[in-house]
């Protein structure tokens, strides 16, 4: 089994005051919630998705807890691992634990429709997903694709799951605020 939490490194870089670009950040993620080898949520940045870049501010906009979604007019940046649904454990004590689980990260409102993945969620927000190691299918309301490494998801404020294929699954994400137009399911 490989080991994520050697993989998760951030590297972040800015401008010193004589212009010259360098490293600030070296090191792992900003915030945890999970274990990087069985799942959860690992962030490394969230910013103001427009407007001046300022490349002198040295500031670590890595968030120092995780929430499932980015704040309004911001973009985030993370990692994610997606574990296996453990053999033998009934629906209901997995809907019970997805039910908890994004409690901690202040989404148990994102929470659609269980009968489909106990993980199934809808954020407000165009999420680009690129899957780093392992094997997923995305799952949404009729379908399931399977997603390979390399392979890149465009996950648009639909209702979607997860279900990692035989290991946990390391997947990158960034999320872009965007609010759900007006009567969309």
């Amino acid at each position: 089994m490989t080991d994520f939490s050697a993989i998760m490194r951030r590297v972040i870089t800015a401008d010193d005051a004589s212009g010259d670009s360098i490293v600030i950040i070296d090191g792992p993620p900003s915030a945890m919630n999970g274990d990087p080898n069985v799942g959860g949520l690992f962030d490394i940045w969230h910013d103001v998705a427009s407007g001046p870049l300022n490349s002198q501010d040295h500031k670590d906009l890595g968030p120092d807890r995780c929430v499932l979604s980015p704040a309004g007019g911001k973009v985030k940046v993370r990692w994610f691992v997606i574990p296996p649904a453990p053999a033998g454990v009934p629906r209901e004590a997995l809907n019970a634990a997805a039910r908890e689980r994004f409690a901690t990260f202040d989404a148990a409102d994102h929470i659609t429709d269980q009968s489909k993945s106990p993980a199934m969620h809808k954020t407000a927000s165009i999420d680009v997903i690129c899957l780093l190691r392992g094997e997923v299918d995305l799952i949404l309301d009729n379908t399931r694709t399977r997603i390979k490494p390399g392979q890149i998801v465009i996950q648009r404020g639909t209702s979607h799951g997860w279900e990692a294929i035989g290991e946990p699954a390391l997947l990158l994400a960034v999320l872009i605020d965007r609010p759900l137009v007006a009567g969309a399911h």
